[in-house]
């Protein structure tokens, strides 16, 4: 095990050295929706989210962490008001196959309020209407390899528009966990939005030309189209781990640390905490973006609580709030079944 470990580190590290030899260039990608937390639970833990012991949101930061699972299957929905009105949500759902694995599905959308169309000459609006919208669908799959070691994958279908124009392309997520015994100390690693290149096309891109600009020679009203730029996804190398440093009859304690790496901005580390009681009412508490230069997010906490419907289904409601410093803060709400 020993030497299938370091086999691994070997192979992870080496993949990144790759991905990511070139030069850090901050904003400079698209689909940054893609960057967004997926749950409360984990934004409310600083989005150290890579090693912590997995539910159905891990789909979004470490798609091995869902093997820990052991319920046949989980639902889980999550809303947020984003910065400048703009609406967040996540819809994912696994299903646990015993030994076949696992299997996920999950679906991303963010979407702006509908405007109307300004000009030069109609600066009150033309009579039409806009918005922006991003989303994304995954099919994920995880598994056990060992009985401390996990491996699991995300194919992800990605688009995003803006009024009459889209962008689609396809990314994978990758990630694995190993559970240690010391306890319970679990080491994590993924990469995600590992894909295709993103490029406008649309019907308004489209318009009449006159070669020239000569007037009544030659052709003219030639179709014509703008020529846009294509950019790579977010991709974001996670490593990390997540440790139980308190367990005292009903009351346990969880510490995690994330260090991310991507291919449009500078190195950062995520930490935070989660304590429970009876495995029923939580408190969290974290920080974002530790040691990024000029970075607004910063503090995070939120609470949640685990109630039993009947046998063996339970529903979870977890609350978070992140601070963005100068922009607007942001509260997410997570609501999750386990059946």
């Amino acid at each position: 095990m020993r030497k299938s470990l370091a086999l691994l580190f070997l192979i992870t590290f080496s993949l990144n050295a790759q991905i990511f030899r070139s030069t850090t260039k901050v904003g400079t990608t698209a689909a940054q929706f893609l960057k967004i937390g997926s749950s409360a639970r984990a934004i409310s833990m600083g989005s150290a989210g890579v090693a912590v012991q997995g539910d159905v949101h891990s789909l979004f930061w470490n798609p091995s962490l869902i093997v820990s699972n052991n319920s046949t299957g989980s639902s889980a929905f999550t809303h947020a008001e984003w910065i400048a009105d703009v609406n967040y949500d996540y819809a994912a759902s696994i299903l646990n196959l015993e030994n076949f694995g696992l299997i996920g599905f999950s679906f991303t959308s963010l979407t702006t309020p509908e405007d109307i169309v300004r000009t030069e000459n109609y600066p009150l609006g033309d009579g039409r209407k806009w918005n922006a919208k991003s989303l994304a669908m995954s099919l994920s799959y995880a598994r056990l390899l060992t009985g401390s070691f996990a491996i699991g994958g995300s194919l992800k279908y990605v688009q995003e528009g803006i009024w009459n124009e889209k962008a689609t392309g396809f990314a994978f997520d990758v990630g694995t966990i190993y559970t240690t015994e010391w306890n319970g100390l679990r080491i994590g690693s993924s990469i995600s939005n590992f894909g295709t290149k993103l490029k406008l096309e649309g019907s308004d891109l489209t318009f009449s030309n006159e070669p020239g600009n000569i007037t009544n020679q030659g052709p003219q009203n030639v179709t014509s189209n703008y020529q846009t730029d294509a950019f790579d996804m977010p991709l974001l190398f996670r490593v990390g781990f997540a440790v139980d440093y308190l367990s005292f009859e009903n009351l346990n304690a969880t510490l995690a640390l994330d260090a991310i790496h991507s291919n449009d901005n500078n190195e950062y580390v995520n930490i935070g905490t989660e304590i429970s009681y009876d495995k029923m009412f939580f408190g969290r508490v974290g920080y974002k973006s530790l040691f990024l230069d000029e970075s607004e997010e910063s503090l995070t906490w939120g609470v949640g609580i685990n109630y039993p419907l009947s046998g063996a289904i339970y529903i979870t409601l977890d609350y978070a709030f992140a601070d963005f410093g100068k922009l607007k803060n942001v509260h997410y709400v997570t609501v999750t079944t386990t059946y």
